[in-house]
């Protein structure tokens, strides 16, 4: 959309297992897309992006490796949580993909309160869930300071795509599965703290997975 908006032509290197609801979106912008083999992974759409920055056809906008990204959610999504729950949050529970958001938000809620516990929800072995990683060594998110997540969650594919249509069908919220992620991970330190104030972020539209099979047809 940005890029639409601003006239710059972009190219976005993505797995070829991607929804075809996010690959047509990206189309109707005026994207051009280069899909890389589903068993590669992010991790090889990231190495085709670099060779193609490397070989000077375009520049990366690297949502891995930008301080901008965190610091959005340092000045903006953190303050909001900090506002909207009058303080009293205890608990954060985020997806782990670009690692922006729980950085980010982090960094702001321990500034407030250092006893708030940060969650990250991981992807439990096996599973796909995007938006989700655990990320090999050498991939780890540059702007991903470890210090700031006090703990990790992992959560299967299964139980993320369960929540996902619990979510909509229950509470009438369509969100993604990276979201259910989320949600599913904060149910599980609902049930280990009474008295908490815990919080969990929307990430991701359940619209974008109406082709794989999450939500029923």
């Amino acid at each position: 959309m940005a890029a639409a908006i601003s006239g710059y032509p972009l190219v976005i290197v993505i797995p070829e297992d991607a929804s075809t609801e996010r690959i047509q979106t990206m189309r109707a912008y005026g994207a051009d897309l280069v899909l890389t083999p589903a068993d590669g992974g992010m991790e090889e759409a990231r190495d085709v992006v670099t060779r193609m920055e490397r070989e000077g056809r375009g520049r990366v906008m690297d949502q891995f490796g930008n301080p901008d990204n965190p610091r959005a959610h340092q000045d903006g999504t953190g303050p909001e949580l900090w506002r909207q729950t009058d303080g009293r949050i205890t608990h954060f529970v985020s997806a782990m993909g670009t690692t922006g958001t729980i950085t980010g938000v982090s960094r702001f809620l321990k500034s407030r309160n250092s006893s708030i516990q940060i969650v990250g929800a991981q992807p439990a072995e096996g599973s796909k869930i995007p938006g989700i990683r655990a990320w090999p060594p050498e991939y780890v998110p540059k702007i991903f300071d470890p210090s700031t997540v006090d703990r990790t969650v992992e959560v299967t594919q299964t139980d993320a795509e369960e929540t996902a249509r619990r979510l909509a069908r229950e509470e009438g919220i369509f969100g993604g599965v990276s979201a259910a992620g989320a949600c599913w991970a904060a149910l599980q330190v609902a049930h280990e703290v009474e008295g908490a104030t815990i919080v969990f972020v929307v990430c991701d539209r359940g619209d974008r997975y109406l082709s794989s099979g999450v939500f029923p047809s």
